[in-house]
C-alpha cells in the first residue's frame, strides 16, 4: 500500500479518535460544567498549566527520537524507560514542593491542595512503556485508535463519576490519574519489548543529543500557548482563567481536530519520504490545503455562533466567554498554518525551524499581553494570543521556502 493510501487511512482513523474523543470531552464538559462553577474549573486550570509546565522543561523527546530512528527501536526502549521514571520522579517532587508557592503567585490559597494532588499524575506516567510509540512509528493508526480511545474513555468516565458524587473539582484529577493507570497497564500488555531497569550510556547520550532541540521548542511553545493563560489568572482571578481556558480550549479546534490531527498522522510518512524533496513536498502541499480548508469552516462556525456553541457545552454561567470566543476562533484558524510545517521540519531534523518559530511567537504575546489585559481584560487577552499567530505566519512561510528552493 503506497504512502498516500495509508496517510488517508490514517487520518481517518485518528479523525475517528478525535470524533470518538471529542464525544466523551462533551458529556465530561457538559456535566462537570453544571456542576462545578467557572472558579472550581479556574483552580485546576492553575494546576494543569503548572504541570504542562514541568513537563515541557523536562522533556527529554523521546518519542520524536524513536520516531525518526531509521533502524530497529528495541535497543533503546529500556533506557529510554529509565529517563522516563526519573523524569516523572522529578516532576512530582517539584510540583508539590512549590504548590504553596504557586497557589500564592495566583492569589489561590485554595490551589494547594489540588497541586498536591496533581504530583501522582507524573509520577504514575513515568511508567509507561516507551515502546508504546511502536503503533504511531509503523503507521498502525487503527490500532492507535483504540488504545487512545480506550484511554481517553476510562479518565472520561471516572472523572464524571467522582464529580458527580462529589461535586468536587478533585474529580477531574482523578480522571487523569485514571487514564494514566490504565495506559500503564496497558502499554506493558500490548506492547514489546517491556523495558527493564537497564541503561545504555551511549543511548542516553544519544537520546538526550537529539532531543535538545525538542526541549527547547517545547519550552517555547508552552509559553506561547500558555502565557495568557498565566497572566489572566495572575491579574483577573481563578473565574476569569476559567471563562479564557474553557472559552481557547473551544477555539482551537481547528488545530486539535483537524491539524493536530493531520500532523501526527503525516509526521512518520514525512519521515519516510525525506529523501525525496519533490514527493515530499507534494505532499505537503495536500497536506496543508486539506487542513486549511477543513479548519477554516470549523474556524468559521465558532466565530459565527459563539453563544449558541457555548450554552449547548457549557451553560448560561459560560456565556461572558462569547466575545473572546470569536477572538480565539481567527486565532486557532489562523494556527494551523503552522501544524502541517512542524511535522514537515520534524521528519527533516530541522527541530531548530521550529523553535525560531515558536519564539517569535512567543515574542509577540510576551510584548502585548500585559497591557492588553490590563486594558482590555479577557478580550486583552485573546488580542495578544491574535496578535502572536499574526507574527509567527510568515516565519513559518519562509522555513518551508527555505526548505525546497534548492528541489523544486
Amino acid at each position: 500500500m503506497g504512502y498516500t493510501n495509508r496517510t488517508i487511512q490514517g487520518i481517518s482513523w485518528m479523525s475517528g479518535f478525535r470524533a470518538a474523543t471529542r464525544i466523551f470531552a462533551f458529556v465530561k464538559t457538559a456535566v462537570l460544567a453544571r456542576i462545578l462553577t467557572p472558579a472550581q474549573f479556574g483552580i485546576f486550570g492553575i494546576a494543569s498549566l503548572v504541570l504542562v509546565f514541568l513537563e515541557v522543561i523536562t522533556e527529554t523527546g523521546i518519542n520524536v527520537f524513536l520516531i525518526q530512528s531509521k533502524g530497529n527501536i528495541n535497543k533503546y526502549i529500556s533506557s529510554a524507560w529509565v529517563v522516563s521514571l526519573l523524569r516523572g520522579v522529578i516532576i512530582s517532587l517539584l510540583l508539590a514542593l512549590t504548590a504553596p508557592f504557586i497557589a500564592s503567585f495566583f492569589h489561590t490559597p485554595e490551589a494547594t491542595t489540588i497541586l498536591l494532588f496533581m504530583s501522582l499524575v507524573p509520577f504514575v506516567r513515568g511508567f509507561i512503556n516507551p515502546a508504546s510509540i511502536k503503533f504511531q512509528k509503523e503507521l498502525q493508526f487503527n490500532a492507535e485508535f483504540w488504545y487512545r480511545t480506550a484511554i481517553f474513555f476510562f479518565d472520561a468516565a471516572i472523572a464524571i463519576i467522582v464529580g458527580y458524587l462529589t461535586h468536587s473539582v478533585y474529580s477531574l484529577v482523578w480522571g487523569l490519574l485514571a487514564g494514566a493507570l490504565l495506559e500503564v497497564v496497558l502499554s506493558f500488555i500490548l506492547f514489546r519489548p517491556r523495558p527493564r531497569l537497564l541503561t545504555e550510556k551511549n543511548y542516553f547520550q544519544e537520546i538526550f543529543h537529539h532531543g535538545k532541540w525538542v526541549t527547547m521548542y517545547g519550552i517555547l511553545g508552552y509559553f506561547t500557548d500558555n502565557g495568557d493563560n498565566v497572566v489572566v489568572g495572575r491579574l483577573l482571578g481563578s473565574a476569569s482563567l476559567g471563562l479564557y481556558q474553557m472559552a481557547y480550549k473551544i477555539s482551537i479546534l481547528p488545530i486539535s481536530e483537524v491539524s493536530d490531527v493531520v500532523s501526527k498522522v503525516v509526521f512518520p510518512v514525512f519521515t519516510k519520504i525525506a529523501g525525496d524533496k519533490k514527493r515530499l513536498f507534494r505532499a505537503f502541499l495536500k497536506t496543508n490545503i486539506f487542513a486549511f480548508s477543513a479548519s477554516f469552516s470549523l474556524g468559521a462556525i465558532i466565530f459565527l455562533f459563539p453563544k449558541q456553541i457555548i450554552l449547548i457545552l457549557l451553560g448560561e454561567a459560560w456565556l461572558s466567554a462569547a466575545p473572546v470566543l470569536q477572538v480565539l476562533a481567527v486565532y486557532g484558524i489562523l494556527r494551523t498554518v503552522a501544524g502541517p510545517s512542524t511535522a514537515l521540519f520534524l521528519s527533516l531534523g530541522k527541530q531548530k525551524y521550529i523553535t525560531a518559530m515558536l519564539f517569535i511567537r512567543f515574542l509577540g504575546l510576551a510584548l502585548t499581553i500585559y497591557p492588553l489585559v490590563s486594558f482590555y481584560g479577557l478580550m486583552g487577552a485573546g488580542y495578544s494570543a491574535l496578535i502572536s499567530v499574526i507574527v509567527e505566519t510568515p516565519v513559518v512561510i519562509y522555513f518551508v521556502y527555505k526548505t525546497f528552493k534548492n528541489s523544486l
